[in-house]
């Protein structure tokens, strides 16, 4: 993994792909995205692979731990101290679903719940900071959906100190998190009423990409599946598709960008 440091504090300091079928998982994102991928030798990590974009870390891919895990993209939080993060969780109403424990030599992690019921990780790095590339490619967007928004929003307003900004309709309200007035970095939504009621509320996570509609065809080509089709939102485009072993993940571009 990466020797340089890179400090990301309370923002989404990473993401990385837990699958049912790593191999084909790494085809997949190489193809679609131009990833470079290396698998870690080492067997402490499991079958690990960085994807990487002109040398830089922007995502990781590995096989799933346990069968009954579902194959999904997580999100990670950056921490200077994961532990006392985990006994903030607690406090806020939220659960610790796997306390912080060492990730080898590279740093520490926990998996936490929200009161919404959604799986939110967090990163305390020592070796490996976090993300070392952004733009076209690379993670762009945190998107919550939620069962009961309203109450996980004062959760990561309280555990990580962010800002919510409502910037949606009367008809479909959207808030937008920030710190300190910064630039948004993720946001949260109601879940639609037309998603199967036993679907829990979740994390979605959108790569930047040059043309949505483009990106869009080339993971369907790879075998994906569609979720939601293109389509103009206020500040761009985006889409929504499934990969071959049914991970979700979102393609966007910003207008301008």
């Amino acid at each position: 993994m990466a020797e340089t440091m890179t400090r990301i504090i309370n923002k989404p300091a990473w993401v990385d792909l837990g699958t049912s079928d790593a191999t084909a998982a790494r085809a997949f994102y190489a193809k679609l995205f131009g990833w470079k991928i290396e698998v870690n030798e080492d067997p402490q990590y499991g079958g690990y692979a960085l994807a990487r974009i002109g040398g830089q870390d922007a995502a990781g891919i590995g096989p799933l731990m346990s069968p009954d895990q579902p194959t999904v993209w997580n999100v990670y939080i950056g921490t200077e101290d994961v532990a006392a993060l985990a006994t903030g969780v607690t406090a806020a109403r939220g659960s610790v679903i796997a306390a912080p424990f060492d990730v080898g030599d590279q740093g520490r992690m926990a998996v936490f719940q929200d009161p919404s019921g959604a799986f939110i990780s967090a990163w305390q790095g020592t070796r490996m900071g976090g993300f070392q590339t952004e733009g076209p490619n690379a993670f762009g967007w945190a998107e919550l959906n939620a069962r009961g928004v309203d109450k996980a929003i004062p959760f990561y307003q309280t555990v990580f100190g962010w800002t919510p900004k409502s910037s949606g309709t009367p008809e479909q309200p959207y808030t937008e998190f920030s710190i300190e007035g910064g630039q948004s970095f993720a946001g949260a939504t109601e879940m639609s009423p037309m998603v199967p009621a036993e679907t829990p509320s979740y994390w979605l996570v959108y790569f930047t990409v040059s043309d949505v509609d483009a990106s869009y065809r080339t993971a369907l080509d790879a075998g994906a599946r569609e979720l939601l089709s293109p389509i103009d939102f206020p500040g761009g485009r985006l889409a929504i598709v499934a990969d071959p072993q049914g991970a979700a993940f979102g393609l966007m571009a910003m207008a301008g960008g």
